[in-house]
């Protein structure tokens, strides 16, 4: 699996993009946001409190993806480089048929369909050019919206299985129908 040249992707009004040390301010609110991380509970060394932690954040990102663990892309809309959210494909199985999705939105552009079109192409980047076999997605329990995107986008609840770092989060997954 590579991910040189960075594939950027398009759609009719959004364009997911590398993101970069410059994006630190957006990033910085995406990860400490009250509204935006309501539902993520990250252990204390994976916080981002400040500016530090933010750039140490990004530079980590691009070195997962150097070593293909992982491929976070800032979405923006076409006519703004800004980035309002994020979305990625990480902690890949040990044969790289199986990822998970995260992802994140400012909540100025949430309920306008932003996060379900990126996800869509999130999705077919996944199956057709990693030849995954498997997307799975962890959310916690409570967190509505995410549980309704997952479904309108075809991810099953795997009611037998459970998050063992977080027991706060059910776990979706949906299946390369081609494989």
């Amino acid at each position: 699996m590579k991910f040189k040249p960075f594939p950027e992707i398009k759609t009719e009004r959004l364009f997911l993009r590398k993101i970069e040390t410059s994006d630190c301010d957006v990033i910085l609110f995406l990860r400490s946001d009250e509204t935006v991380t309501k539902f993520i509970e990250r252990p204390e060394n994976r916080k981002t409190k400040n500016i530090s932690d933010d750039i140490k954040f990004i530079k980590e990102l691009n070195e997962y993806l150097e070593t293909n663990k992982s491929i976070t892309w800032g979405i923006t809309l076409k006519n703004d480089a800004k980035i309002i959210g994020t979305i990625c494909l990480w902690n890949f199985s040990q044969n790289n048929k199986t990822a998970e999705v995260g992802y994140d939105l400012d909540p100025k552009f949430q309920r306008k369909g932003i996060m379900n079109e990126t996800l869509k192409m999130i999705i077919d980047f996944g199956f057709k050019e990693l030849k995954l076999d498997k997307i799975e997605a962890f959310t916690h329990n409570e967190n509505e919206n995410s549980k309704k995107l997952l479904e309108k986008n075809g991810f099953q609840f795997i009611e037998n299985r459970k998050d063992l770092d977080n027991k706060s989060n059910i776990i979706f997954e949906l299946k390369n129908a081609s494989s």
